[in-house]
C-alpha cells in the first residue's frame, strides 16, 4: 500500500510519500497556499492520482491537553472534504511536536534558517507518516 501523508499548515502543506511497500516515508514537497484550502482539495487529488496512492494519513493537531482546537477542527474539516472528493482511507493521526521536531533534526543536520523555512512543513509530513507507518495496529 502506497501512502501519502500530509501536514496541513495555515500557509502551506507539507507532503510525505511512502515507498510502494509502505514502510519508508520520504519528504516530497511542500506546497504554499494562501488559505485556499478548497484549491488544495485539487492538487491532493492531483498527487493521489499521480502517485497511485491507496491512502492518506493527515496530521491531527491537538491541544497538549488532548483537547481539539481551532487548527484541529481545520483538519476534521478538511478530511472530511477529502472523504467527499476521494473513495480512499484517510486517517488522522496524531501530529503534536512534529514541526518542532523537524525544526529540532534540521538545526541539528546545520540547515540555515532560510532553507529550513522552505523544507519544515514536508519533514513534519514524514514524521507524521513515519509515526503512522510504525504502528504496528494500521
Amino acid at each position: 500500500m502506497r501512502y501519502l501523508g500530509l501536514d496541513l499548515g495555515s500557509r502551506t502543506l507539507g507532503v510525505a510519500v511512502s515507498d510502494k511497500t509502505g514502510l519508508i516515508a520520504s519528504s516530497y514537497k511542500t506546497i504554499r497556499h494562501n488559505e485556499d484550502y478548497d484549491e488544495l482539495l485539487y492538487e491532493v487529488r492531483s498527487l493521489v492520482n499521480e502517485l497511485e496512492i491507496d491512502a492518506i494519513v493527515l496530521g491531527f493537531p491537538k491541544n497538549m491537553n488532548n483537547t481539539i482546537g481551532p487548527k484541529g477542527e481545520l483538519s476534521l474539516d478538511f478530511k472530511a472534504k477529502l472523504e467527499e472528493m476521494l473513495s480512499i482511507p484517510i486517517i488522522l493521526q496524531d501530529e503534536r511536536l512534529t514541526t518542532k521536531s523537524a525544526t529540532d533534526m534540521l538545526i541539528s543536520g546545520n540547515v540555515s534558517r532560510k532553507d529550513r523555512k522552505k523544507v519544515v512543513d514536508s519533514i513534519a509530513a514524514t514524521i507524521i507518516l513515519q509515526t503512522y507507518l510504525d504502528r504496528s495496529d494500521k
